[in-house]
């Protein structure tokens, strides 16, 4: 019994020391996406093109795809959208994400209705960068943002795709 004891105690002993010291499988560094730069307005009537600007970049150049995930005040979570990112932003993008806020589901949403855009970017292994938000809320009579800030103000920023999410107006059959 004292054989075990002591045969069991020194495993013990070995693995924490180990573990300790770092001898274990070593765990491969993720390096997940980052958002760099993201903008877009926060209001604007119902219809609208809505512009979301991001910039991003990933050390690994395996950026995968751009999540997006929608919550609507007085409704919920709406199903989340998948943007493919073309292989030429696999490193670096810098461009907008379009949303055609116009529904196909139904009436027009009420004004004042607010929507919250979640964003954020997976790479091919997995690794998610940290979400971005964006609050918007629909009110008539409002333009969208002409001036944008730096990175964004340049010229011939590409479309990176276009969010698909129908919104629905809760207060409809």
């Amino acid at each position: 019994m004292k054989r075990h004891f002591i045969l069991f105690s020194f495993l013990l002993m070995m693995t924490f020391f180990i573990a300790h010291n770092g001898w274990t499988q070593a765990r491969q560094e993720t390096h997940a996406p980052m958002i760099t730069h993201a903008h877009a307005a926060d209001r604007g009537p119902y219809g609208t093109f809505w512009k979301i600007y991001i910039e991003a970049e990933d050390t690994e150049a395996d950026m995968d795809y751009v999540a997006v995930v929608v919550n609507q005040t007085g409704l919920g979570r709406y199903s989340p959208d998948r943007i493919l990112l073309d292989p030429q932003h696999r490193n670096h993008l810098k461009g907008f994400l379009q949303w055609n806020t116009f529904s196909s589901r139904g009436a027009a949403l009420e004004e004042g209705t607010r929507i919250t855009l979640r964003i954020s970017i997976i790479d091919k292994l997995g690794h998610e960068s940290k979400e971005v938000i964006f609050a918007f809320t629909f009110v008539s009579g409002v333009r969208g943002q002409d001036e944008l800030p730096t990175p964004f103000d340049e010229e011939n920023i590409p479309r990176i795709g276009y969010i698909s999410i129908d919104l629905i107006n809760p207060n409809q059959g």
